[in-house]
């Protein structure tokens, strides 16, 4: 890092601890209000299977679920324990148009789509489509961002752009991850769980007060599950196996009914699972390998460097009562990971395309708010400033007569935003009420991109490699501005029905493809010269908008007992930005000797959808206090497809485009019942699931397209009356369904994905010499039980 770039990290890093002096001086010396409103945080609590109100804070203040003109889902710990989940993929089966998955070669990165917005591709350059919060702080990078579920007071999804309250890119919408706040007396809770594959996990929690208004408490969680399949080839390592070790401590001052709360909070996570490798689709072109029985097995043949994945942060979240209607608000963090990750495309034992990856990752971030609540106006005032660095490093290491022959690729992003937010509602009468918002936003980006020709592996990766020639060495930067405004109108004829309308527009930014390569940008203007423009031009990309307008209802029915939400969508995408990489020759001896990004601006999309969900409880302490009967649906549908699609040929081909981690239909069923028994309540449910067929690229892929399939998932908890003990029993995937989630295609096709075929009736690869489709699937059937014992 040069002295430049370091000394503006630096200054960032300082700005941000006089940021969060300045905020705790501020709280520190609030005036205690005469209202003792509890922090949104406190009062939030979401559904369980019973029923119960739903509170959520998706406007940043704590609202019943069925008062926010805002499609969302919220799930509360106990519902996700009865579900069995084990991280925030797991959710994905349960909430309408959400695609939540692990992007392929590692357990920790994330994957998020919500109403086809998103980004598959995790290297530095692309900004994610769904935003993720941790207790409210946004994490800039997917890489660490597969939340663990422990600990865990809710989770809430909301669709759509939330550009004005959650601003970062959440041009698609954003998943909120809120942790428990600690107790007032001294808690000792002690969770272990055992199941199929040798999974073994165990989390211990444990907090106390100290005097009557601070309390200090952490976690520790020891994450461990066998693979699900072998390396065929590498002895001792297995394939889609957990090694990880997690925890997070908090200290708390104030809150429960004082005017001041004060958490400071630090997390980390170390994930030393084995290499997650693909399933071959295809026999080996040069060699005839022929495919694997086991979807699960591999015979991947890179291991270096060891995959190790370490993240960690720390935050601070004041909120201080300033009046009885004013509430301040500073949320200050600083995180940083690290990933090192072997990725065997071919996943073959000798060397045809595999890449050392590296990613390195380190943010700092500071919000202030201010809200205001007041009889008939609500709402919010707001500064964010993120100061972020994303790295990456690859080898890529093909086939070819000369040994040890690298072609290295690093790209540095700087990103430095801030943005300046506001959010209000006024209530003309108790039914009619007018939400306005909006957010201005500059963006700057910073970017590097290195790549070079060398003999042998990088020192990144333990190598003396020999330099032979430099293909790239750019260096751009940009700056866009944009603001984003919403609008909602929202009518309650009585206390039970909400109708809505709103507008809402996203904005994500756009930067450099960190993979691109300058000898290969076009001469546009044919003068027989590469200018530093033309190169610019075709290694960067611009923003991309979403307007979206929803219609939306919500019913309350039999004192609560039943709860519809109901939302129609239309969404207009432009500017598209569409990433892609693709084998290069770039020696002009006839074969691709490496593999380049290209990203272009070339779509634009609609989307046309509906959301559904319900809760309906059947029965209340029909056999006894405590008994119930429940059910909780979902259903989406969304009906997505680009009007325009400019391929490298300048051609339209928006015909013959798909849209990505998007199936048109998503459904859910659980049905729960509960019943007291032995000095307790035993809780019974099932979930069946279901999505329709998954296209994995823009461009159709007859290998790695997913069709339809449905999953079904039991559970049978007992917790006693007293809150102690709870014992469970959860079984996953029963019917063993095998399902792609992501995965490799270097193959040569037809503009519609159809694949094309030499004259021997032979695939024909784009890169590497035994062509590329490999496979990533979803767990398998996993059985787990799990205690919990409370002091």
């Amino acid at each position: 890092m040069s002295s430049f770039r370091f000394t503006r990290f630096a200054a960032a890093r300082a700005s941000l601890t006089l940021g969060v002096a300045a905020a705790a001086l501020t709280a520190l010396t609030a005036l205690p209000a005469m209202a003792q409103a509890q922090d949104a945080q406190e009062e939030a609590a979401t559904t369980s299977a019973d029923g119960s109100v739903i509170v959520v804070t998706a406007r940043r203040r704590a609202e019943n679920l069925q008062d926010v003109p805002i499609a969302i889902s919220a799930f509360s710990a106990e519902r996700l324990e009865n579900q069995g989940a084990l991280d925030i993929t797991d959710i994905s089966q349960i909430t309408p148009n959400t695609t939540l998955e692990n992007s392929r070669g590692t357990n920790s990165t994330l994957t998020a789509f919500i109403r086809g917005v998103g980004q598959q591709d995790p290297v530095p350059g692309f900004e994610a489509g769904v935003g993720i919060y941790l207790d409210d702080v946004y994490l800039n990078r997917p890489q660490a961002a597969v939340l663990d579920i422990y600990e865990v007071e809710r989770i809430e999804v909301l669709r759509g752009p939330q550009g004005t309250l959650y601003g970062r890119n959440t041009i698609g919408g954003a998943v909120k991850y809120v942790t428990k706040m600690l107790p007032q007396e001294f808690s000792l809770k002690v969770r272990g769980t055992y199941g199929t594959y040798d999974q073994a996990d165990g989390v211990v929690t444990v907090s106390a007060p100290i005097g009557d208004i601070v309390r200090v408490g952490g976690t520790f969680a020891r994450l461990s599950r066998g693979g699900f399949g072998d390396n065929l080839n590498i002895r001792g390592l297995e394939n889609y196996n957990r090694d990880v070790y997690a925890g997070r401590g908090t200290l708390e001052i104030g809150g429960y009914g004082a005017p001041i709360m004060i958490r400071i909070s630090g997390d980390y996570t170390r994930d030393k699972s084995d290499p997650r490798n693909g399933h071959r689709l295809i026999p080996g072109i040069r060699s005839g390998t022929p495919v694997l029985r086991d979807v699960y097995d591999t015979r991947a043949g890179l291991n270096a460097p060891k995959q190790d994945i370490e993240a960690y942060g720390l935050a601070m979240n004041i909120s201080a009562e300033l009046t009885n209607t004013l509430t301040f608000r500073s949320i200050s963090a600083w995180r940083k990971d690290d990933s090192f990750t072997p990725i065997d495309f071919d996943a073959l034992p000798a060397i045809d395309v595999d890449v050392p990856a590296l990613y390195r990752n380190e943010q700092i971030s500071q919000e202030f708010q201010l809200l205001y609540e007041g009889s008939r106006l609500k709402g919010l005032v707001g500064f964010y400033y993120l100061d972020a660095k994303a790295s990456t490093a690859f080898d890529v290491l093909l086939f070819t007569t000369v040994a040890n022959l690298n072609a290295f690729t690093a790209g540095d992003v700087r990103t430095d935003t801030w943005s300046v937010f506001g959010d209000f509602t006024y209530d003309f009468t108790d039914q009619l009420s007018l939400s306005l918002g909006g957010r201005y936003t500059v963006d700057k980006r910073n970017s590097t991109i290195l790549r070079q020709t060398k003999l042998g592996r990088s020192a990144e990766f333990g190598g003396t490699p020999l330099v032979l020639a430099t293909t790239s060495n750019f260096n751009g930067q940009a700056r866009f501005t944009d603001f984003n405004p919403r609008a909602s109108l929202s009518f309650k004829p009585n206390s039970d029905h909400l109708l809505f309308a709103s507008y809402s527009q996203g904005f994500k930014g756009g930067g450099f493809d960190p993979r691109g390569l300058s000898t290969a940008a076009p001469d546009t203007n044919r003068d027989g010269v590469r200018s530093q423009q033309e190169i610019f031009d075709f290694l960067s990309f611009e923003p991309e908008t979403v307007d979206s307008y929803e219609l939306g209802w919500k019913g309350s029915f039999a004192d609560n007992a039943i709860n519809i939400a109901l939302t129609g969508f239309y969404a207009d995408y432009t500017n598209v930005q569409v990433p892609g990489s693709a084998g290069f020759d770039s020696n002009g001896d006839g074969t691709n000797d490496t593999f380049i990004g290209v990203t272009t601006n070339a779509g634009k999309a609609e989307f046309k959808g509906l959301e559904f969900e319900s809760n309906a409880v059947f029965a209340r302490d029909f056999a006894g206090d405590g008994s119930f009967l429940s059910f909780n649906g979902t259903l989406g549908y969304i009906d997505g497809e680009y009007k325009r699609f400019i391929d490298a040929r300048n051609i339209d081909v928006a015909n013959l485009r798909r849209i990505q981690n998007t199936p048109k239909w998503t459904a859910s069923g659980t049905f729960t019942g509960a019943f007291p028994a032995f000095s307790g309540i035993i809780t019974a449910s099932t979930t069946v699931s279901y999505r329709s067929k998954t296209f994995q690229f823009e461009t159709p892929s007859p290998f790695l397209d997913q069709k339809g399939y449905a999953l079904w998932d039991a559970a049978l908890i007992w917790r006693d009356d007293a809150d102690r003990f709870s014992f469970g029993l959860n079984a996953k995937n029963i019917l063993n369904k095998q399902y792609i989630t992501s995965g490799y295609q270097f193959l040569a096709t037809a503009p519609d994905g159809t694949p094309t075929r030499n004259a021997a009736g032979n695939f024909i690869p784009t890169l590497g010499t035994e062509g590329v489709a490999t496979a990533f699937y979803g767990n398998p059937r996993q059985v787990f039980v799990t205690g919990t014992v409370k002091f």
